[in-house]
């Protein structure tokens, strides 16, 4: 397995673990009606589950599992590896800015890094995908 997948797959493990923990302690929270602070870190919560794990996940395993090109291996690493930072510190910046009720030039920043991670892995994975879908059927 290579050794973007398997970080990338650490990570999103990591976001998991991270995002039930704190989904957990909101509702002990609602349960026990103690301090409402805990609520405060809803954003945090839907960042690093929804963003952080699944989309992470899914690069991770697209990196591993796309057909390789044949003359380039697994083509430009340096987009996919490129775009896991960008996803996380996206990741980071939106929920925490959330959590921290940041201006809106915060999460937008946030936000448009997600977006360029996005736009980076479809660019490192399009010619493999094209590659695949290009191959003369077998009779």
């Amino acid at each position: 397995m290579p050794a973007l997948t398997v970080y990338a797959l650490r990570v999103a493990l990591s976001y998991l673990g991270i995002g039930f923990t704190i989904g957990a302690l909101m509702l002990g929270v609602r349960g026990v009606s103690a301090s409402s602070e805990v609520l405060r870190l809803r954003p945090l919560h839907l960042e690093l589950l929804l963003i952080g794990w699944t989309v992470q996940l899914a690069f991770g395993v697209a990196f591993w599992i796309l057909p390789r090109l044949s003359d380039q291996g697994r083509g430009n690493e340096w987009l996919a590896w490129g775009s896991l930072l960008l996803l996380n510190l996206g990741v980071l910046i939106v929920g925490l800015g959330g959590v921290l009720s940041a201006s809106a030039g915060v999460l937008i920043a946030g936000r448009s890094a997600e977006l360029l991670a996005g736009l980076a892995f479809a660019a490192h994975a399009w010619p493999r995908g094209r590659r695949y879908s290009l191959r003369k059927p077998s009779s």
